[in-house]
């Protein structure tokens, strides 16, 4: 099985690719990137990418299946312009280009709440990518949606302080379901999903992702 992946040097793309990397069912691991990571094992080609000029790969995005995990912040981005261009159109050009090449399968990270018609702005940035890949017709499509993540030596003030709140609520019995997850777990629920469920649609919701 040869995975492709964007937004490979992501929190959750990072672990994702340490995972497959171990996974002896992914026998070909193709990651688009801007610059090397430095990693090197016999399974990885790294694809240095212009994400503004995708079809200069388009022979690359070639495999079984993609793992499209890119996406940032409003305030990384710096306007809904910019975030919107990240968020969306490159994931569904990356799709798109995949399926114009014949890959029959995609995973997408989502979000808990994403919804095309969502008030908002993120939410209805990631429920429109659902909506325009499921479009693009994919064997299987497999969609994600988490709650708050837990990223090794996050620099988010926002994210440390969401997630010392959960925890602290989850000691106390409440809100079990919005519990933060770790990246490295989605990680291996990412690579596992395609190898356990069947053609067609797939919602992994974030009140089922734990007991996936």
């Amino acid at each position: 099985m040869k995975a492709l992946i964007i937004g490979a040097t992501g929190a959750t793309g990072r672990d994702l690719v340490n995972t497959l990397l171990q996974d002896q069912y992914y026998t070909e691991i193709a990651i688009f990137i801007r610059k090397s990571t430095g990693i090197s094992h016999p399974k990885l080609n790294e694809i240095l990418t212009d994400f503004e000029n995708l079809e200069e790969v388009f022979s690359f995005i070639k495999g079984d299946i993609v793992f499209s995990c890119l996406g940032t912040t409003l305030k990384a981005a710096g306007s809904k312009t910019i975030q919107w261009h990240i968020d969306y159109e490159i994931p569904l050009k990356f799709a798109g280009i995949a399926r114009r090449n014949h890959v029959p399968n995609i995973v997408l990270l989502s979000a808990y709440g994403a919804s095309a018609t969502s008030q908002v702005f993120y939410s209805r940035i990631k429920g429109e990518l659902e909506d325009a890949i499921t479009a693009l017709g994919f064997y299987q499509y497999i969609v994600f949606k988490p709650g708050t993540l837990l990223r090794k030596d996050t620099d988010r003030s926002g994210e440390r302080i969401t997630v010392a709140l959960l925890n602290f609520l989850n000691r106390l019995g409440l809100i079990r379901k919005f519990r933060p997850l770790s990246t490295s777990i989605l990680a291996e629920k990412l690579a596992k999903a395609p190898k356990m469920l069947s053609a067609g649609k797939h919602v992994i919701a974030l009140e089922k992702i734990f007991d996936f």
